[in-house]
């Protein structure tokens, strides 16, 4: 069987460019935003290239990247607060007062797009599967981990590399590795329940019919048909704004000062292993829609659990959605 090649100044983008992607998914597990994962992925290859000569075969070049990504990770995490959604961190708003402007006093999550992680390796034998591990639900919990506690629990439970495999990357002991990973499982059961955060949503018809209706309801501003599609208790946030709204009637109320001014239409896409949406508003100065928001939705059967709307419209490239869209685009 051959050797794999040595990595050198003349092969490593060939070697190191088929694990950007994966490198990205693990990046954003570990930070929570799309952009600093990008930034991170560059940060690993760069500090890679740089330490080429300590680069020893004893470990394959993928987990040797793997490394120093995490360990890129951590260093950013060392200089800055946690991540979070307006539902982790302020209570639900009163419709009857001013919509939040946005604040920088947290941090907030970002969507990851479905399409940069096809092709991605799924492993079977993992506590968490590829796909819920990066579902908002698990991302927020996961944000709840001290750094190197996050980074154990990924390596381990995400990507199920061995403790021996974890304590090199982590420079650190077994010992170590097991003592993190189990104050990470016990706080991650506190915040995220397997059962009832995560199934598969198939694209059956009554998801599909779920998700037109919400689409015609959103862009014809039917708040009473629109609001019927939510849960009793659902949630609808619109981050980095603080403001968020739970149930039915505080959500029908928000949504009553915000789609009957201004025309909408929504081009389907998909985040964090969800349903979403590019959100666009109407520019009248223009006569065509211009990007808004991201919009990710969790359902909980056939209905909807929670919409976030992420006001990210700088976003919209990496989600292969369109800068403009005409009333008939759509």
């Amino acid at each position: 069987m051959p050797h794999a090649p040595v990595p050198n100044q003349h092969n490593f983008d060939a070697l190191a460019e088929p694990h950007r992607h994966e490198l990205q998914v693990h990046c954003y597990r570990m930070l929570g935003s799309f952009q600093e994962a990008e930034d991170l992925v560059q940060e690993t290859f760069l500090r890679a290239w740089k330490r080429l000569d300590t680069y020893e075969r004893r470990a394959p070049f993928r987990a040797w990247l793997y490394k120093i990504a995490t360990n890129a990770c951590l260093d950013t995490l060392k200089q800055r607060r946690r991540r979070g959604l307006p539902t982790t961190s302020y209570p639900p708003a009163d419709p009857d007062k001013p919509f939040a402007p946005p604040t920088n006093e947290f941090l907030w999550l970002e969507p990851y797009p479905d399409s940069l992680m096809a092709g991605l390796t799924p492993n079977p034998e993992a506590r968490y599967a590829a796909q819920e591990s990066v579902r908002l639900a698990f991302l927020i919990a996961l944000q709840a981990l001290p750094p190197r506690q996050r980074a154990a629990l990924i390596l381990r439970d995400v990507l199920d590399w061995r403790a021996k495999e974890v304590a090199v990357a982590l420079d650190t002991t077994v010992s170590a590795v097991n003592s993190a990973l189990n104050r990470a499982r016990t706080t991650l059961a506190q915040h995220y329940q397997t059962g009832d955060s995560f199934h598969i949503q198939p694209e059956d018809t009554s998801t599909r019919k779920l998700l037109d209706e919400y689409v015609h309801r959103w862009e014809t501003a039917d708040i009473s048909g629109l609001v019927s599609l939510l849960k009793q208790d659902a949630a609808f946030a619109m981050p980095p704004s603080p403001s968020w709204y739970q149930g039915r009637a505080a959500i029908g109320q928000f949504l009553s000062g915000i789609l009957p001014p201004v025309q909408w239409r929504l081009r389907p896409c998909r985040a964090n292993n969800q349903p979403a949406f590019g959100l666009y508003q109407f520019d009248p100065a223009n006569g065509h829609f211009r990007p808004f928001a991201v919009q990710v939705l969790s359902l909980s059967g056939e209905q909807i659990s929670a919409v976030t709307t992420f006001l990210y419209p700088t976003l919209f490239a990496a989600f292969g959605l369109p800068d403009k869209v005409g009333d008939s685009a759509l």
